[in-house]
């Protein structure tokens, strides 16, 4: 598979993750939502500093930094955060290195 190809495949992931973590704001008692919307957004930090955030956005619209202000210290807050964590570390275990210039 070529660097594009993956990068395409993680964008696909984030659609999906974001499609089945809608309405996560709204569910408090489901931090597995939460994790998945923290770990959506922990890929697309990765994809727009490794400079696919133009790829990125033509094909979804990324949440907001601020999307959990005042949420940090809850529970779901926390699950939040731990699948950003987990989402940039692995994010960036399998995106494609790019050539030097």
């Amino acid at each position: 598979m070529n660097g594009y190809e993956q990068v395409e495949r993680l964008i696909d992931l984030l659609r999906r993750l974001y499609e089945e973590s809608a309405g996560f704001h709204d569910a408090p008692d489901n931090p597995q939502l939460w994790y998945n919307r923290g770990y959506a957004n922990g890929m697309v930090g990765v994809l727009d500093g490794a400079g696919y955030g133009c790829r990125l956005r033509e094909q979804l619209d990324p949440d907001p930094e601020d999307i959990i202000d005042g949420q940090q210290t809850t529970p779901w807050g926390r699950a939040y955060r731990h699948g950003l964590e987990m989402g940039e570390q692995e994010c960036r275990e399998v995106l494609p290195q790019k050539e030097p210039v």
